[in-house]
């Protein structure tokens, strides 16, 4: 890993960065915040907690954000695609963090009209255990 100090900007420009690749990562752009994650701890694992809220604040924003943009659309006229959301509703949301479909499931939540406080906790709550599985995997 010490190729990683010649990259670190420091402990504060750090979690500056982790946050914003965490908020870009959960939005349709590509791109994963987890390699930014495991290397920001590995450098500087005395700010572990303060990159855990972080990511976590960063990424359920950016989940947030993809939920705001579908709700502009109209709500859907086949919605027997989206069946299992509609029947697992926001607790469905917990899997947000998952490669593929997570953004997807994002956008379906608000193009459904899914009510945004139970969205909003459910979606954090699984990126902060994506993130603290990272953190046990790392020590």
């Amino acid at each position: 890993m010490d190729f990683l100090a010649l990259l670190d900007p420091g402990p504060d420009a750090g979690l500056a960065a982790l946050f914003i690749a965490s908020f870009l990562a959960a939005t349709v752009l590509p791109g994963g915040s987890e390699v930014v994650f495991a290397g920001f701890v590995k450098l500087h694992p005395e700010q572990a907690n303060a990159a855990l809220v972080l990511a976590t604040v960063g990424n359920t924003l950016g989940g947030m954000s993809t939920y705001l943009l579908a709700r502009l659309f109209p709500p859907p006229t086949a919605p027997e695609r989206l069946a299992w959301l509609q029947r697992h509703g926001a607790p469905a949301l917990i899997l947000a963090w998952a490669p593929l479909v997570g953004d997807a499931l994002c956008a379906a939540a608000g193009w459904l009209r899914l009510a945004w406080l139970p969205c909003l906790g459910w979606m954090a709550l699984g990126k902060a255990l994506r993130y603290t599985a990272i953190l046990a995997l790392l020590n």
